[in-house]
């Protein structure tokens, strides 16, 4: 793999010449790869029951929990499949690996299509859970990070921004194959969108890198951050039981703030819809969360550059807590629900951002990927177990009981955010 960097083409060049240099960049390139691979990778994976799990039930006659516990059972399997990807990224680099993830998701959609009972659904599901784990945004981080550790943050929140698009673009796509085609015929044109578009972008995409990432290895255990142009800010990267202590602390962020999300991306309509609004409107709103989640990702772009991702990380887990204060102190009505969309899919949208920016700024680039990796394990499994858990909840406690135990663990992520944020500034100085 070449290493090489680029300087920026002058403003005073002409446009095409300024264009080439643009697409010459090997972050560039990265970034334009993945963020398409990201959009069609989310779209045919892990949403792809929202628009194909009620036809999937209704013809096979399988129960709901069978149909939606594929994805469960592809989430747990990325969760057991996480640390040793995350160690082969390291090692192999996001190329190989990305691509493989792009034919074992094409491998799953395509063994999906084909499946007669309930036990071949389910075992095409963790199939696909190893694609997912391979190809989704922990992936995808570490794959920017092994190409720019310099330019990691800048790059992760631009990859976002398309990766926010993925159910705007797919699902009605889905939605209109399913209706004229049927849902088997839909999962094979998913399975040849992996194999034909991914697995190139992967393969080709990510074949540069601007430096290698050794080459920011800490020579001590206070090595700072060095130069100016390093996205994380940090003044030390963490070592040893340091390193343990903010991998258990942010674990524990990442994990609820997992639960929230996973529970909200099955039960937001209903949610919503309980708050005495007309369903139509709960499903109007709903679809608002994923605006509210960009436009977050826009505002932190545009404004946040210089904003450290300690501080980033406290204003987004933040906002988890107030956003089901809003739903719940503020009775049935409109206005408490859009509060409660604009807030929680703000987010829900920079908690990605967090999730990828948070470590390289604690431990730098070396190793990213197994970090990242370990990281990924409580964050799957409590994404997979919440839709359940939440239903549960409901159906033995109530809406409003349930929401209250949402809002506890919500208020949970904050406050363990704040202890992390007190022990790495004792721990750094910082």
């Amino acid at each position: 793999m070449s290493t090489e960097t680029h300087a920026p083409a002058s403003t005073s060049a002409p446009l095409s010449t300024r264009v080439l240099a643009i697409f010459a960049d090997p972050v560039n390139q990265a970034i334009f790869a993945l963020g398409i691979t990201q959009i069609i990778a989310w779209g045919t994976t892990l949403y792809a029951l929202g628009v194909l799990g009620r036809p999937i039930a209704n013809d096979t006659g399988w129960s709901q929990s069978v149909v939606y516990g594929g994805l469960t059972m592809g989430l747990l399997t990325s969760g057991a499949v996480s640390m040793p990807a995350g160690r082969w990224l390291d090692r192999r680099g996001g190329r190989e690996v990305m691509s493989l993830g792009s034919l074992l998701a094409a491998l799953g959609l395509l063994t999906l299509a084909h499946v007669r009972s309930p036990t071949a659904y389910l075992a095409a599901w963790v199939l696909i859970g190893i694609a997912m784990r391979l190809t989704l945004y922990d992936a995808a981080f570490a794959a920017l990070v092994q190409i720019a550790p310099t330019r990691g943050r800048r790059a992760i929140s631009l990859v976002t921004l398309f990766g926010g698009v993925a159910s705007t673009l797919l699902w009605p796509l889905g939605a209109a194959l399913e209706f004229t085609y049927g849902w088997r015929i839909t999962l094979i044109v998913f399975a040849l969108l992996n194999l034909l578009v991914c697995l190139p972008l992967h393969w080709f995409g990510l074949k540069r890198r601007t430096t290698t990432v050794q080459e920011h290895a800490p020579s001590t255990a206070t090595t700072a951050a060095a130069s100016a142009s390093v996205e994380a800010p940090a003044t030390t990267y963490l070592v040893g039981r340091q390193r343990l202590w903010a991998m258990a602390l942010f674990s524990v962020v990442m994990a609820t703030t997992a639960f929230l999300t996973g529970a909200m991306a099955a039960h937001l309509v209903p949610v919503l819809a309980s708050q005495a609004l007309d369903p139509r409107i709960a499903v109007l709103l709903a679809s608002a969360k994923g605006v509210a989640q960009t436009l977050a990702r826009l505002v932190d772009l545009v404004f946040g550059r210089n904003l450290h991702a300690i501080q980033l990380g406290r204003l987004t887990i933040v906002l988890m807590p107030l956003s089901f204060l809003a739903l719940m102190l503020g009775g049935p009505g409109l206005i408490p629900a859009v509060l409660f969309i604009l807030l929680f899919g703000a987010a829900n949208g920079l908690t990605t951002i967090v999730r990828g920016a948070v470590p390289l700024t604690l431990f730098g680039p070396v190793g990213y990927g197994e970090i990242l990796g370990k990281l990924a394990v409580p964050v799957l499994i409590t994404n997979a177990t919440a839709p359940a858990a939440f239903a549960i909840a409901v159906e033995q406690l109530g809406m409003q009981t349930a929401l209250a135990g949402l809002t506890v663990i919500a208020v949970v992520a904050t406050i363990a955010m704040e202890i992390m944020t007190v022990w790495y500034r004792r721990t750094t100085h910082a």
